[in-house]
């Protein structure tokens, strides 16, 4: 018996990374998935390796391998339609919809005023807007089955704490704070939990494959901003960030709503 029997979760970036780290944990603990990635290149000013129709056919493939049910299709955050296209036909093949976990996003680097618009607003669009389209295409599937539920979307420590070099990212995950705090407010009295988790360094692609974050790394005037607390665990294993995901749409957080959960190794306190 799982903990998540019968349920069905919506995930969206499930290619690689943490989101198929999400799809894998909760198929495991007997949910059904509906799961969503472009697989291939968002952005061209991107500085690490992009996700690919092979990282997404492994991930349906590791889903079903561990026994659960997926209906997983390659399409943009930023596709209103497509996602609400998705989501329908995912409650009808699977009866309901139960969890959302908002976890697609990108990253581009610079300062404030050198960004190209392209950096700012392709980076504001797929984290920001592409989960505001994402609750647009699924709250309506959990209000219509009542049954309650939970959504998580996943910030940054970014999110909580400016980073330099990263305007358009940090600007994003602040508004996801925003977007989290709302929607929490609105849910509550149908029983539907929000929360939001807020990573630092996670062991992706994203997180330690990025080739412009090692050279900025390096710039001894960004380095107290990037230190933290706990310097002898650097990078979050993505059984950390998933652990908290559980949790939080999990019986055991029923009364955790609106909660900034932070799994940063305390940088946000430095």
């Amino acid at each position: 018996m799982g903990q998540f029997d019968g349920k069905v979760v919506y995930i969206t970036g499930i290619a690689r990374g943490q989101g198929r780290n999400h799809a894998l944990r909760f198929a495991r603990e007997g949910a059904a998935i509906i799961g969503l990635d472009i697989a291939g290149p968002v952005a061209e000013h991107a500085t690490y390796p992009s996700a690919t129709t092979g990282d997404f056919a492994e991930t349906i493939r590791l889903v079903e391998e561990a026994g659960g049910k997926i209906l997983a299709r390659q399409g943009d955050t930023r596709d209103l339609a497509f996602q609400q296209e998705l989501v329908a036909d995912g409650v009808e093949q699977f009866g309901g919809l139960d969890h959302v976990i908002a976890n697609a996003g990108i990253l581009t680097w610079g300062k404030v005023w050198e960004l190209s618009e392209e950096q700012f607003t392709d980076v504001v669009d797929v984290n920001l807007v592409g989960t505001w389209k994402t609750l647009k295409a699924t709250i309506p599937a959990m209000l219509e089955a009542g049954n309650g539920g939970s959504i998580v979307v996943i910030s940054s420590v970014a999110g909580l704490k400016a980073m330099p070099m990263q305007a358009s990212y940090s600007a994003s995950k602040f508004g996801l704070r925003g977007l989290t705090q709302t929607a929490a407010k609105e849910l509550g009295h149908y029983r539907i939990r929000v929360n939001s988790v807020h990573p630092y360094a996670v062991d992706t692609p994203m997180g330690v494959a990025d080739t412009e974050a090692h050279r900025i790394f390096g710039m001894p005037w960004v380095t107290p901003h990037l230190t933290s607390v706990l310097d002898y665990h650097p990078v979050a294993s993505l059984d950390e960030i998933s652990d908290a995901v559980l949790y939080l749409s999990s019986d055991g957080a029923k009364a955790i709503t609106g909660a900034e959960f932070q799994i940063d190794m305390g940088n946000s306190k430095v």
